[in-house]
């Protein structure tokens, strides 16, 4: 099965677990079967790959994602990254030309697009598989999934059922309505549209060349920020006559908001907390190093990270967008494909950075030119190399490098852990270069 994954967003109603860098689905809170915490897109991997072993899996997401993905799916991924914006359209089109292109995934091969980030039971994948088997017949150029209604609700589109103008039986599709017509609609026999839907490749490629004047990766990738912006809803599936449909009755939820996703916590408290018994439906996720105590607190959430911390009554915490839209502050951790950092401290002229490589990892060999840096190794062991000069570190190691100078770590075989100090008047990310070793 080929599977294209949407990863998208950057999640501001999750804030402060979720930054312009980690959005929703990288947020570690489900436990695995090993009682391990992983993330929604673990989450999702895992159960394509319980389903089928041999799915080839691609995400289509920013450049800003990179990163997470490979930190928490690791390198046997396929990325289609999408230079900027241009809504979904451009980003499927752009993700299928990367399967034919540069994966060389036949044209007449069928590949199934769905979301990264809904909360869902396995058979959500079997039904995903079936759309891949459908669409792999051929018999009709889009096959949708269609979710089962639990209650009329405003949120999510609808597929109605309908009858084309040459009295065939076809499919229709509504944006959110009122509660009062989404009943109407799901009395007459609609289903939720999920966002998943399953074609050959030569499909959407045809509709990228009729649409966005090519159906190549390479003019696509680099046209893509001159590209129409329009949904893929919009310039495909509603214009589309030969639609078939599937139906999926299972477990499907949204978990956008802290309301939602705490509905899915097994657990109610991750980090260090603590609830008294007075205590009900309280959830706190905590990822500092300091205690949570609640005390009789009735339907709350409560959520810390280095970016700041949440106090909401439940309901409430999905009305917190513009509160985070007026901070203004620098991404204050975020996980990298070689491990993860966190910033500890800023001061008028410097930055105290705390700095994981995983083991076996590096960073770029690299310069600044308005900072100098102090690594004092902390735990693990590995090795640097300063202007050229390798040396083995451990715990109680201290590097100097001034403004200037050449520098790079490599994590050992249980990985690194460095305090890095940053100092200089002008301290900020575009400040760097980068060097072949």
């Amino acid at each position: 099965m080929n599977i294209i994954l949407l990863s998208g967003g950057s999640g501001k109603r999750l804030w402060p677990l979720s930054n312009d860098i980690r959005s929703k689905q990288f947020i570690k809170i489900f436990k695995n079967e090993n009682g391990e915490l992983e993330s929604m897109v673990q989450r999702i991997y895992g159960q394509i790959k319980a389903v089928d072993p041999d799915a080839v899996v691609t995400v289509a997401t920013s450049k800003s994602q990179v990163s997470a993905i490979h930190n928490q799916i690791g390198l046997d991924i396929g990325v289609s990254v999408e230079p900027c914006r241009r809504d979904t359209f451009a980003a499927i089109a752009l993700a299928t030309a990367y399967l034919n292109c540069v994966m060389n995934v036949p044209r007449d091969e069928a590949v199934v697009v769905c979301p990264v980030d809904p909360y869902v039971e396995d058979s959500y994948f079997e039904c995903v598989n079936r759309l891949y088997e459908a669409a792999s017949k051929g018999e009709k150029n889009l096959t949708l999934m269609g979710i089962e209604p639990t209650y009329p609700s405003e949120k999510y589109g609808y597929i109605k059922p309908k009858k084309n103008d040459d009295g065939t039986d076809g499919w229709g599709f509504t944006e959110k309505p009122t509660a009062e017509k989404a009943q109407e609609y799901i009395d007459g026999g609609a289903l939720w549209n999920g966002g998943v839907f399953a074609y050959k490749l030569s499909y959407v490629l045809d509709k990228s060349k009729e649409l966005l004047g090519t159906d190549n990766y390479d003019e696509l990738f680099s046209n893509y920020a001159n590209l129409k912006k329009i949904s893929f809803d919009y310039a495909v599936v509603e214009a589309e006559t030969s639609i078939d449909v599937l139906r999926y009755n299972g477990e499907w939820k949204d978990l956008g908001t802290w309301n939602t996703l705490t509905e899915a916590m097994t657990d109610p408290i991750i980090g260090d907390g603590a609830l008294n018994d007075k205590c009900s439906n309280v959830n706190i996720i905590n990822e500092l190093g300091i205690p949570i105590i609640g005390m009789g607190l009735k339907d709350m959430v409560i959520s810390a990270s280095p970016e700041g911390i949440l106090v909401s009554d439940k309901e409430q915490s999905s009305y917190i967008k513009p509160f985070v839209d007026e901070i203004d502050q620098r991404v204050m951790f975020a996980e990298k494909s070689w491990g993860s950092y966190r910033v500890l401290d800023i001061e008028e002229s410097s930055m105290t950075v705390k700095v994981t490589l995983n083991p076996g990892n590096k960073m770029n060999y690299h310069s600044h030119d308005k900072r100098d840096e102090v690594w004092t190794v902390i735990a693990g062991s590995g090795r640097t190399v300063v202007d050229g000069m390798e040396q083995l570190v451990r715990p109680g190691d201290v590097i100097t490098m001034a403004a200037g100078c050449k520098h790079t770590v490599f994590a050992g075989d249980e990985g690194i852990q460095l305090i890095e100090v940053q100092l200089g008047e002008d301290i900020n990310v575009a400040d760097k270069h980068k060097y072949e070793l």
